[in-house]
């Protein structure tokens, strides 16, 4: 009895936050989607500008509130490193490894007025799956991703390049306003069943894919300040939304590397061959460390 209504009360304490949060994005979608209506209808250049800074700055404020809320809802005792000497007027380019849906709230809870609003990599999916945060994301020029499946793509060759363009397009258009790229690399999140199917070479992470950072390093090279690899650890079996939510995780620790974006980072990953190998390899060592630092931080749960 005791069991039934202790889950009882998680379920309902996570459906009391997910409401919450649903009334904050409601709150700050409004004006977002009027501002993002008169951008479209208005055509002057500076009134664009203005009305772009507008929306960042809606952003902005979206998440400060989504930061206080998850403080409010959760007691987690934060172990974070990696965060001291970043600038918010800076380009960042952000790559993390992928468990749940928690991911995208906990990297926006640490990050919060240290870096520039992070803009995630999405599925075009969520559009019609995601209502209301997805138009959102849109609204503020977020990168929406096809991921057509190898199948699809041998039937359709000439899908092969329509996410590189998109990334490509994306990628340019933040060139005017200091922003953080978000990369979840491994494309998916992570589940064992997912990784026994791609026979992942690391014991708690996807392989991680090098194209969409290879290109919007391409693009925003001369942009981005540094790399900030980042590593979310839960304790064991508590990585779901559900989890967070419902108060259920005590403790999480976020570690960050800063890395510096040298010339062997930059180059042509479309049609330099021996570039893909090297940018490829450089990843997944990357994925290698990572892999070793979570089995290392688990001990500490």
């Amino acid at each position: 009895m005791f069991l039934f209504m202790n889950n009882l009360y998680k379920f309902l304490r996570a459906g009391f936050a997910a409401i919450l949060y649903l009334i904050v994005l409601i709150v700050w979608f409004i004006p977002l989607f009027i501002l993002g209506l008169l951008r479209f209808f208005i055509p002057l250049k500076k009134w664009r500008k203005l009305t772009r800074r507008l929306m960042e700055s809606l952003h902005a404020i979206w998440l400060r509130s989504n930061y206080f809320l998850l403080k409010w809802i959760t007691s987690i005792r934060w172990e974070v490193k990696g965060l001291e000497q970043l600038h918010y007027k800076e380009w960042y380019l952000l790559i993390s490894n992928h468990q749940s849906w928690a991911d995208i709230l906990i990297l926006q809870y640490i990050f919060s007025g240290k870096i520039p609003p992070l803009k995630f990599f999405l599925k075009k999916e969520l559009l019609w799956t995601l209502p209301i945060a997805s138009w959102a994301c849109w609204l503020l020029d977020f990168p929406f991703m096809h991921r057509y499946s190898k199948t699809k793509i041998a039937k359709h060759p000439e899908l092969k390049n329509k996410d590189v363009e998109e990334t490509k397009k994306a990628s340019a258009k933040f060139k005017n306003t200091p922003t953080t790229v978000a990369n979840f690399v491994e494309g998916t999140r992570f589940s064992q069943e997912k990784h026994e199917l791609q026979a992942s070479l690391y014991q708690y992470l996807l392989r991680p894919k090098a194209a969409g950072i290879a290109f919007s390093l391409a693009v925003l090279g001369d942009f981005f300040h540094k790399i900030l690899n980042v590593t979310i650890i839960y304790p064991p079996d508590q990585a779901s939304l559900l989890d967070l939510l419902s108060g259920n995780i005590k403790k999480i620790i976020v570690n960050v590397e800063t890395i510096s974006i040298t010339k062997d980072w930059l180059g042509d990953y479309e049609n330099d061959r021996q570039f893909r190998i090297t940018f490829q390899k450089k990843l997944n060592e990357l994925w290698e460390q990572k892999d070793q630092l979570i089995k290392t931080q688990l001990k500490n749960f």
